[in-house]
């Protein structure tokens, strides 16, 4: 018996399908695939959440302090003459961060290997790359789905049958996080 399902790809493109499609799992909540794929995907997304909800609580809070550029109204830095010379004003900001504890930077790391980066564009600019932003996918884990997650047992995605796809008769399901 085989460990994994080929879905008649060379194994490059398995894998480049298998992690596009976790990707979109767990950006978007849900997928609709073919039922061999979700069970792959299924496989591969239970293990990524079960990680984060182990490491979920796994960090220390650090106040730093840092040094930011005053802005006006508009968004551009305010400028004052020093010696004769435009020198850009400055003030220091104290903020609160997360430091992971190495065992969840390790996780991070694996999950990071697993996903891909994904950029969000605004439905107005769409095919502009002004406005977009980077969604972090790993601190989504971490926070959203861990603490979500936190008293289960696995079984964090549930598969439902759709139907048959009218191209090929491939049964359709709908793969989603419970």
């Amino acid at each position: 018996m085989a460990k994994y399902r080929k879905l008649g790809r060379t194994s490059s493109q398995r894998k480049a399908l298998l992690r596009n499609q976790v990707t979109a799992l767990l950006q978007h909540g849900k997928i609709v695939t073919t039922e061999a794929r979700a069970k792959e995907v299924k496989k591969i997304a239970e293990g990524l959440i079960a990680m984060a909800v182990k490491e979920r609580d796994n960090y220390d809070t650090v106040t730093v302090s840092a040094k930011v550029p005053v802005k006006d109204k508009d968004g551009k830095r305010v400028k004052e003459v020093v010696d004769g010379k435009k020198v850009t004003k400055y003030e220091t900001v104290e903020k609160e961060i997360k430091k992971d504890q190495p065992s969840r930077m390790h996780v991070r790391r694996k999950i990071l290997s697993v996903l891909y980066p994904v950029v969000e564009v605004p439905t107005e600019a769409a095919g502009r790359k002004r406005n977009t932003k980077k969604v972090d996918l790993v601190a989504k884990l971490f926070d959203e789905y861990g603490p979500r997650y936190a008293d289960r047992k696995g079984g964090y995605t549930r598969i439902i049958k759709v139907g048959l796809r009218k191209g090929d008769a491939a049964m359709e399901v709908i793969l989603e996080l419970v």
